[in-house]
């Protein structure tokens, strides 16, 4: 199968090569897709897309022009596709539903140990040779309840680490699996009030878009810790900023940011006019933002690599069994 994969970065260029074997005839590129750069998929059978590029509606009728039968992201998440669009224009779309959640998992934990040990401002004063402790309060873990928004494999991941620091662990998803083990099922105003810590691990739609916004904070817990390594619209920025300012959030641990699309994974160090909402929240020392790394650990890379390629096998067997089927209808007739 010819395909071409963009937004490819440096660090991804062997895992894919590992995965591939040579099987598929995949052109890398660095370019995210855009209306620009939807060019280079002619003459291709498939488009291999992440997070950050543009596969709306105009992007993939364009895509279906040029021939495009499949689109596979390298991605747990699909928000980023226009999925209607494509299923009008015969196009199937694959995503990578499950890798290492271990890796989303222990970022998440990361950022929440960070965040409480103040681990990012010490290092820096002791860079400075400043070893003081002001400021550097944290608290303990234990005995501390958790709260889940989504319960699906990252969810119970990062309830197994919670649960080894002792704490009591509740969540809530729309559609709780089976066998939670170690996990009190509650009702979501209940993670709202009861919690310490609030992680998010669901993904986006139109039904949960801001999620947590000014009414729901104002139900949470003044002081909370709240965590997001899932997408980030599921937080109206805006309102998780004000609530920052008067401290009813304590701590805010991001790894995704709602307008994060053509910003995250480039450097953006020179630009003259840089996202104003951005730049005011990292002016707080209790405010964490990472560049949505957490699933950038070696395992994870490979398994992404691996179910993307997956992915392409299937089509291409699916695609060689009708071409066979179609010749052996025509020898019938």
């Amino acid at each position: 199968m010819k395909a071409i994969a963009y937004s490819i970065k440096p660090f991804e260029k062997e895992f894919l090569a590992t995965a591939n074997q040579k099987k598929h005839d995949i052109t890398l590129i660095s370019n995210p897709l855009s209306s620009e750069t939807a060019i280079y998929a002619e003459g291709k059978d498939a488009v291999v897309v992440f997070t950050n590029d543009d596969v709306s509606a105009p992007i993939v009728n364009h895509l279906a022009d040029l021939g495009i039968k499949y689109i596979a992201t390298r991605s747990a998440g699909t928000d980023h596709i226009d999925k209607d669009a494509a299923t009008k224009r015969n196009i199937q779309v694959a995503n990578v539903a499950v890798y290492s959640p271990q890796a989303i998992a222990e970022h998440t934990i990361a950022l929440a140990l960070s965040l409480n040990r103040h681990t990012i401002q010490a290092n820096a004063n002791s860079h400075h040779f400043d070893f003081r402790l002001n400021g550097l309060i944290g608290f303990n873990f234990y005995g501390k309840t958790v709260g889940l928004i989504g319960l699906g494999n990252i969810g119970q991941a990062v309830a197994a680490i919670f649960n080894g620091f002792g704490c009591r662990v509740i969540g809530y998803d729309v559609t709780p699996p089976e066998n939670l083990v170690n996990i009190q099922l509650v009702s979501f105003e209940e993670v709202l009030g009861q919690s310490d810590i609030i992680s998010l691990h669901i993904p986006l739609n139109a039904a949960n878009k801001y999620i947590i916004n000014a009414a729901t904070i104002a139900k949470m817990k003044k002081g909370i810790m709240l965590l997001n390594t899932s997408r980030g619209g599921l937080i109206n920025t805006k309102d998780a900023l004000k609530a920052i300012e008067t401290g009813h959030i304590g701590y805010l641990g991001l790894d995704v940011y709602e307008n994060e699309k053509g910003l995250f994974f480039e450097d953006h160090q020179q630009d003259e006019h840089k996202d104003k909402t951005l730049e005011e929240l990292m002016t707080f020392t209790n405010v964490l933002i990472t560049p949505h790394q957490a699933f950038l650990t070696a395992e994870a890379l490979q398994q992404i690599a691996d179910k993307t390629i997956q992915n392409l096998d299937f089509w291409e067997k699916m695609n060689l069994k009708e071409k066979n089927q179609k010749f052996s209808n025509q020898n019938q007739a």
